[in-house]
């Protein structure tokens, strides 16, 4: 039997990182709205008091929206899929207004930019051109 130690001596640790996921809880943080290039053309923050919150968990989504000045009440609750590019939600439950502005398959297809504590979704156009963007930070 041959025994050969590799000890300390010239070990390189495995520098690379897994991915962020988007499990955790999220808070919007502002808006963009894109130019016919995909550049961005403005940023447009949240009025005070508006919040709107996304928890993803185990292959599920789970959305609410507030606004103070609105008595409109905004939420959904479905399933989701990434992958290092995409995000899909499908609803199969979602308040009224929700339901109203709703296509057919009740999903979501979205451009995904996901960092470790910030992520956007990007809707495109029907040629696929960057229209706007919701921005989000992680905050669990």
């Amino acid at each position: 039997m041959i025994l050969i130690f590799l000890g300390a001596v010239g070990y390189v640790p495995n520098t690379m990182q897994t991915p962020p996921g988007i499990e955790g809880t999220w808070e919007l943080v502002n808006f963009y709205n894109y130019d016919e290039n995909g550049n961005v053309t403005d940023t447009v923050p949240t009025t005070d008091g508006y919040r709107q919150i996304k928890m993803y968990y185990n292959g599920k989504v789970m959305w609410t929206r507030y606004v103070p000045a609105d008595s409109i009440e905004w939420f959904g609750y479905g399933s989701y899929e990434i992958t290092d590019s995409s995000l899909t939600e499908r609803l199969e439950y979602m308040s009224a207004s929700m339901k109203k502005i709703a296509n057919e398959l009740q999903e979501w297809n979205m451009e995904l930019i996901l960092k470790e504590n910030a992520y956007s979704q990007i809707f495109v156009d029907e040629d696929g051109n960057r229209t706007f963007s919701e921005n989000y930070k992680r905050i669990d």
